[in-house]
């Protein structure tokens, strides 16, 4: 027996060559970060900080991972070196996480580091799984499945445009981000062009902050009802067309029609979905559909709408580059380690997503930084170590010390997120001994639990929607790998588990909204009253929750964030007063200095809402 499982290692190496290279590499490149890491003196190897990382060095770190793949080059030539790599590879993540572990402990990182240790140990002891996916079952009728998914993501749309709309109609939308789109909109109807004033405090390209031309395909829609309200349901709707992808997904995966509705519903109950339009429409509602025609197109082998669904990705903000090359570095692996699976043009396919998102990357960040405003690399500022501002500066970070990636990953605060998203899916995206999946955990790890940027690991915010398109993918894929039993299981688990999520989470968020725009409507008509009363065609310098409603006129601007030039030049100023006062000036000041400077400046007041807001006119004007 034993003889016989040598002899089947021995071939499965030699069938799957590229195994071999990848943990070749791996283990090289752990033992050079161990060694790297664990010989910086105790007070260096603190993972909280960055002067660790400011201690050592990336040119050894590569030189020692090039001396360590000769190393296993040669010692191969001698003996099958397989499962002596894997119990290695675990070795030294277990003495790298426990040195780690002691420098900066908490709860958390153990935990995590923990999980890791887990994974590395089922493949020491069970190797990757080099077996080919079950064939795709033939089509089956399932008509009152799609019929019934249909309905729940009828429902979804719903609940999501009534959520949405009512922050709308209560003004509960602040300037930043739902007034700038709003307000954009607006120009792209009149225009065609996406200008804005609110943005940046003065009229420029919203393309100058985030290149997104997919916008333009909500313009028709906006120009049939061009009202704020109307970009909320154009974001429903693209939201719940995800289902389409996803259902069409399950099939190539081997899902049957019961699987695949369960599958819909897991992402329509899925918190960080609905949640992520919690702060109102943002270009990033595009990436979960599109990302899930991606896949898609690749499972069914159908290269147009893999390219097509890849190109819109792309169109959707200057970082979803990284989600479309990601999914090319998955799939050029996958060619090379499961060639008879991934079909004929799939290397072809791999290559061509990873290098034109690469470059289309790298033209829009240089247009950002000649043109427009820059890059936002400050929300990866726990790793960039020497102050350049670089991103490669945070590649070469995680490269030399793996462990301070996993170490921000487990930030105490990051814990309620991972168990709205990970644990929704009742950690379903981690079951596999298909290694090479996890390559699409990178945009979850990458943008949701590496930045320190708290909005990202938040699901009420649009950070999550990429990484969610992986997430199922993962949850789909892996559940495809089980038999019948098992899969309804974990299936039925995950659902549990994500309504239970909903229903404590995002209902309530969503209730609260609704509720206040019901009971309040009369209220909220009497605001809209006084609103009314300034000229369609004046400028206006307005406090943060009522430059939606204002959104439609060419020079608006928010009142705590315009400079005094253009406070002193609007020919409206419009101040929240109570609860959703928003100061103008320095620190400490408030409404009183604010009416003053108004009124030595030639201001008198035009309307007024007895505690709830004031308008003011320039006179003259």
């Amino acid at each position: 027996m034993i003889a016989n499982e040598k002899q089947w290692e021995f071939r499965k190496n030699r069938k799957h060559p590229a195994a071999r290279i990848f943990r070749t590499l791996a283990v090289s490149w752990l033992a050079a970060a161990a060694v790297e890491y664990l010989g910086l003196p105790g007070e260096y190897r603190d993972l909280s900080g960055l002067e660790g990382l400011r201690q050592m060095s990336f040119p050894r770190v590569v030189l020692l991972t090039l001396l360590g793949i000769l190393f296993w080059k040669l010692v191969s030539l001698l003996a099958d070196i397989g499962r002596l790599q894997r119990w290695i590879l675990a070795a030294l993540f277990g003495l790298l996480g426990g040195g780690a572990v002691s420098a900066s402990f908490s709860w958390p990182f153990l935990g995590f580091c923990l999980t890791i240790m887990w994974i590395l140990l089922v493949c020491a002891i069970r190797g990757w799984d080099g077996r080919e996916a079950p064939a795709p079952i033939p089509e089956q009728p399932c008509r009152r499945y799609g019929c019934v998914t249909a309905v729940g993501a009828g429902a979804f749309f719903l609940f999501v445009c009534l959520w949405t709309g009512a922050r709308v109609f209560s003004f509960s939308t602040p300037s930043f981000d739902f007034g700038i789109f709003s307000q954009m909109f607006s120009y792209m109807e009149k225009t065609g062009l996406p200008l804005t004033t609110l943005e940046r405090d003065g009229l420029l390209s919203h393309f100058r902050v985030h290149v997104s031309p997919i916008y333009y395909l909500l313009l028709p829609i906006y120009a049939l009802a061009p009202t704020p309200a109307t970009l909320q349901v154009c974001q429903g709707a693209v939201l719940a067309s995800g289902v389409i992808p996803l259902w069409k997904l399950g099939r190539p995966l081997g899902l049957r029609g019961a699987e695949r509705m369960g599958l819909c519903f897991l992402l329509l109950l899925y918190p960080a979905y609905a949640g992520g339009t919690g702060y109102d429409l943002h270009e990033n509602c595009f990436l979960t559909p599109l990302l899930l025609w991606v896949f898609y197109g690749i499972q069914a082998e159908k290269p147009l709408i893999t390219g097509l669904a890849a190109v819109l990705t792309l169109m959707v903000k200057e970082d979803a580059g990284i989600y479309v090359a990601v999914i090319g570095l998955w799939l050029l692996v996958r060619t090379w380690l499961r060639p008879c699976e991934s079909g004929r043009h799939s290397g072809i396919t791999g290559g061509a997503l990873l290098t034109g998102s690469v470059l289309w990357f790298l033209l829009v960040l240089r247009y950002l930084d000649s043109a427009g405003e820059g890059v936002m690399t400050d929300r990866y500022s726990n790793f960039i170590y020497d102050g350049s501002g670089s991103l490669l500066t945070a590649v070469k970070a995680v490269l030399m010390n793996p462990m301070k990636a996993v170490y921000e990953c487990a930030h105490g605060e990051k814990l309620k997120f991972l168990g709205l998203t990970m644990g929704a899916l009742a950690a379903l995206p981690l079951c596999t001994r298909r290694y090479e999946r996890f390559i699409l955990l990178i945009p979850y790890l990458l943008v949701n639990l590496m930045s320190d940027y708290p909005y990202q690991h938040d699901i009420f915010f649009q950070y999550t929607f990429g990484s969610t398109a992986f997430l199922l993918y993962l949850t789909a894929a892996n559940l495809g790998d089980w038999k019948g039993s098992r899969r309804a299981a974990a299936l039925a688990a995950a659902l549990a588990v994500s309504g239970i999520c909903f229903g404590t989470t995002v209902v309530p968020k969503a209730e609260t909204y609704i509720s206040r725009w019901v009971q309040n409507e009369d209220h909220y008509d009497r605001i809209r009253r006084v609103l009314d009363t300034i000229p369609p065609e004046a400028s206006v310098t307005a406090s943060t929750f009522y430059t939606t409603y204002l959104s439609r006129r060419e020079i608006l601007h928010d009142l705590k964030y315009c400079s005094r030039e253009h406070l002193l030049e609007s020919q409206y100023v419009v101040i929240a007063l109570g609860d959703d006062m928003r100061a103008y000036g320095e620190e400490g000041k408030d409404n009183e200095n604010l009416i003053r400077l108004l009124e030595e400046n030639g201001f008198t007041q035009w309307e007024a809402l007895e505690g709830t807001l004031v308008v003011y006119k320039q006179t003259g004007k």
